[in-house]
């Protein structure tokens, strides 16, 4: 078994009824998840819970029994609603106590702001029986450390911080990290490295790498699709990161060999950015044309870094008039979706004199669900064109449509060398 899989587990325990409501999103959890999977564990559950106060002991005492480190954001502020320290102290079956010192704390927080401490605070200075706090620098809401009992095996580690970010980012940095380091066993880290492709649909590539994704293998290797872009998320564990990263260099060397030009980046990298690189090694430049697309092909584009130097812009069309009034193209309606596409590259290339365009055409109905789309890229060397359907949600279409347009011109781009 891998020293990934036998990392302590963990679990982020989201609260409030804004979150489960769906009124505000939850950021919290991510960054806490990459907090702790950086320290060396191993984020299992992710539980978002209402300001209820059955849900809340339902929800951690399933925590405690199944994660070795809980961590809970939110329901620590002084209204009526806010039941994490009662929620705690039931859980684990104490009293909640006053602790005089937090009390005054809290209470000259509020003489230093000119103000009288409303009688309500006073709850923010309860705590279980048996906890410790966790100091707030910045607010009034103090957090909770509790070390919770397990029958037959070691005890688990529950910390409640503010749900206020600001506030939670600073307590975990100074009180919350030194305890989840002292917790581990040995010293061991653990990093990712992402790779990203287009030009295939996931089970294809999972078919390209039938034993790199192999389950139990070390580094392990996962597989998911994002706004139509395929992520390959490497994880290794070690001493160090140096160790990390040297262990994943195999795996890595594999899939940049067994997918070829199905990669264009890693990290953060959208092609993009890919494509921005590739104009700007070349020294060339691109304009766009689009319709379908609605824009979401230049609003890409101008987006990346790099972008000013090699991207001048472009045409965006709704209709056959505009279509004609804006790059000179009639008769629209006779033609195919990859000849208007072709079109409108070549016109839009003609009026900007750049090196490349890239341009989309309107979609033709194919039948009742799926319509198709035209892709024309025009360059030195002529046009070449593609021909997609559309057969999903619009906005998820369009974003699909404008990367399939990016990755022609970069796959053209990678053959001129």
């Amino acid at each position: 078994m891998s020293n990934f899989r036998k990392s302590l587990t963990g679990e982020v325990v989201a609260i409030g009824d804004e979150l489960t409501t769906g009124q505000r999103l939850d950021t919290n959890t991510r960054w806490l998840s990459e907090r702790l999977t950086e320290l060396g564990y191993r984020v299992m559950y992710h539980t978002t819970v209402a300001d209820d106060l059955a849900a809340n002991i339902a929800v951690l005492q399933t925590a405690i029994e199944r994660a070795d480190v809980v961590v809970a954001t939110g329901g620590l502020g002084p209204t009526a609603d806010d039941l994490t320290r009662d929620a705690i102290a039931a859980t684990v079956d104490v009293q909640l106590a006053c602790d005089d010192a937090t009390l005054e704390y809290i209470r000259g927080l509020f003489e230093r702001r000119g103000r009288a401490m409303p009688e309500r605070n006073v709850v923010q200075a309860m705590f279980p029986e048996g906890s410790q706090q966790i100091f707030n620098p910045i607010g009034t809401a103090p957090g909770i450390r509790m070390q919770v009992e397990r029958p037959n095996r070691q005890p688990c580690q529950l910390f409640a911080l503010p749900g206020v970010p600001a506030e939670m980012f600073l307590m975990w940095e100074q009180s919350v990290v030194p305890a989840l380091v002292e917790m581990l066993p040995a010293s061991q880290v653990i990093r990712h490295r992402r790779i990203n492709c287009f030009g295939a649909g996931e089970s294809h590539i999972e078919e390209m790498l039938p034993d790199v994704i192999r389950r139990g293998r070390e580094p392990l290797v996962g597989i998911t699709a994002s706004g139509a872009t395929i992520k390959l998320r490497i994880t290794a564990s070690g001493h160090d990161e140096a160790a990390c990263f040297k262990a994943m260099e195999p795996t890595v060397r594999e899939i940049y060999q067994l997918l070829g030009e199905l990669v264009f980046g890693e990290e953060a990298d959208e092609l993009e950015h890919a494509v921005i690189r590739l104009l700007n090694q070349h020294q060339t430049t691109l304009a766009v044309a689009e319709w379908y697309t609605a824009g979401r092909l230049a609003e890409l584009l101008a987006a990346a870094d790099g972008a000013h130097t090699c991207f001048v812009g472009g045409t965006v069309v709704q209709n056959a008039a505009s279509l004609e009034s804006l790059l000179s193209i009639g008769g629209s309606a006779d033609l195919t979706v990859t000849e208007v596409a072709s079109a409108m590259a070549e016109a839009v290339r003609r009026q900007t004199v750049t090196d490349f365009s890239l341009a989309v055409s309107g979609a033709a109905r194919v039948d009742d669900s799926t319509q198709s789309v035209g892709i024309a890229l025009a360059g030195t060397r002529g046009t070449q064109t593609k021909k997609i359907s559309t057969f999903g949600d619009p906005e998820f279409d369009r974003l699909r449509t404008a990367k399939v347009a990016l990755n022609l011109l970069r796959l053209a781009m990678l053959k001129q060398g």
